[in-house]
């Protein structure tokens, strides 16, 4: 799913307008039944009182068409106007002229904190005060409007965008933004429902389909992807009924140190559990004994010391190496890593202390080959960036360091988002249980095991973030949050990839009363 930019949006609209010979008020109608309809199938008639707020813009304009649409068919509804400037959009307008005519409780006119009305927990908010196009702050008043929705912990739906939030940046006062329960948002949804300093502002959202161009929606390049399910289906590789081992690639592990053998355990146990053919891990020989009963399946290289990497040489030849995990990053281990790098010419997938390794000394990571796929979680990625000053400002920087450098950034967080080039990638599978030691070390293995199966570095990536998350969100059903470990997400791999081919099942239609008339 494409994620548009506000002014991407805004030429849907125009685009849709002309090719469909509809007007701009009639595209507002369309959106505003749309919300009408969701509420509608939800609500079943039921006498809550439901209080919408309507900007003077578009945002108002479709919240006075939701709340024509519930006036007239007997919802206990109270519509307010928050008059924050003299300017007012045409739009807006012919709606308000609208709703008078099927109500004599003419919208409420609010100019300060005097007109707020009193709202209980049980009523309903509708937020269309602001919509996509805001530039710059709310008036103190209207901020204490906002502060006041919380306060009275009513259910508040947003429409399109939670009012005060920005499409393209983080506000500056997070009090001046409408904290929504549920966010329908038009056409596709927004970057900030995704980034940690702005998904607060909507617990959950929906995507409405209110009629854009298909042509536009289908040609547009966006900078922002959504990875679910449907977009990773395409990428998978059937597997053919006369292939064997060597056909599904040999992978290597390469990592571990005094204390940390289980870090390539894990990521040795993923590869091998994402379908490869053949597994070598790559360790100090401490590990070799903890390899060889853990994981029978893997192959083991030693280097010559026994508690650290210090030297890289091996005669074999992997189609992958996923380096890193539980590697240390002592004078040796780093010395044998520059080494290694400066012949090396295999795909890599870095994690951990190979990242770290590099960002002490970023000189090496002119040593990469293209498309190596680096995944760093925050501080990781902070030690190979640079700070930033909000979400957006990191994804800026990551984006400037992938097209540097040509490689593939895998952000680790709870919507992962994976990097490389001009687009970002963001997964929709996952959930907090994954917040545990060594279910990084799983996604190298994961990610190095699809390279190794013939997926080139980016749908390898993709596919890995999505099916990493996917298994921790099936085997939360046994193990809860709190107690899913990092070893689950390996044995609920195989779930992952059933679930591709499952279909959804069938709910039972609900009952509702669409309308269309305008």
């Amino acid at each position: 799913m494409k994620i548009f930019s506000k002014e991407q949006i805004y030429e849907g609209d125009r685009l849709t307008a002309q090719k469909q010979n509809i007007s701009s008020t009639e595209l507002m109608e369309r959106a505003g039944i749309q919300i009408f309809n969701w509420l509608h199938t939800r609500m079943q008639g039921a006498p809550v009182p439901v209080h919408v707020f309507c900007g003077i813009g578009n945002n108002g304009g479709d919240g006075l068409v939701i709340a024509r649409h519930l006036i007239t068919h007997g919802y206990n509804v109270k519509t307010y106007i928050v008059n924050y400037s003299d300017k007012r959009s045409k739009d807006f307008l012919l709606n308000y002229e609208r709703i008078k005519e099927v109500t004599k409780d003419w919208p409420v006119m609010m100019t300060s904190e005097a007109d707020f009305p009193q709202i209980h927990k049980d009523d309903i908010i509708i937020d269309a005060i602001f919509g996509i196009g805001l530039n710059r702050p709310a008036h103190e008043w209207v901020v204490k409007l906002f502060m006041s929705f919380r306060q009275s912990r009513a259910f508040t739906l947003a429409v399109d965008i939670p009012s005060g939030a920005y499409t393209d940046k983080v506000p500056e006062d997070e009090n001046a933004v409408v904290w929504a329960n549920h966010t329908l948002s038009f056409q596709s949804p927004k970057l900030i429902f995704f980034l940690p300093d702005t998904a607060k502002f909507t617990l959950q959202w929906e995507v409405l389909d209110i009629g854009i161009d298909r042509e536009f929606l289908f040609q547009t390049q966006t900078e922002s992807q959504l990875i679910g399910k449907y977009e990773v289906l395409p990428i998978y590789k059937p597997r053919d009924k006369f292939s064997h081992k060597g056909t599904y690639g040999h992978a290597m592990i390469l990592g571990g140190s005094y204390g940390k053998m289980g870090a390539v355990l894990l990521a040795s146990r993923a590869a091998l559990a994402s379908g490869i053919g053949l597994l070598t891990a790559y360790i100090p020989k401490c590990g070799y004994h903890v390899l060889q009963t853990g994981l029978p399946e893997a192959m083991v290289i030693s280097d010559k010391s026994e508690e650290e990497i210090t030297a890289i040489t091996f005669d074999i030849e992997p189609n992958v190496i996923g380096l890193g995990v539980g590697l240390g990053t002592s004078t040796k281990t780093s010395n044998a890593v520059e080494a290694f790098l400066k012949t090396n010419t295999l795909p890599l997938v870095v994690d951990a202390d190979g990242l770290n390794i590099l960002s002490k000394k970023k000189t090496l990571l002119k040593l990469l080959p293209e498309q190596t796929v680096l995944t760093p979680h925050p501080k990781e990625l902070e030690r190979l960036i640079g700070t930033w000053k909000d979400d957006f400002d990191k994804l800026k920087k990551t984006k400037a360091f992938s097209k540097k450098y040509k490689v593939i950034v895998v952000i680790k967080g709870a919507n992962t988002i994976t990097v490389f080039g001009d687009t970002y990638y963001i997964n929709t599978t996952g959930n907090p249980g994954l917040a545990t030691a060594g279910t990084g070390d799983v996604l190298t293995g994961i990610i190095s095991g699809l390279i190794s199966q013939g997926y080139q570095p980016l749908p390898a990536a993709l596919f890995g973030v999505y099916l990493h998350g996917r298994s921790a969100d099936i085997a939360i059903e046994d193990f809860g949050y709190q107690s899913l470990l990092a070893s689950h997400v390996i044995e609920y791999l195989g779930e992952a990839y059933i679930d591709l081919f499952k279909q959804p099942e069938k709910v039972p239609q609900e009952q509702s009363e669409n309308t269309n008339e305008s």
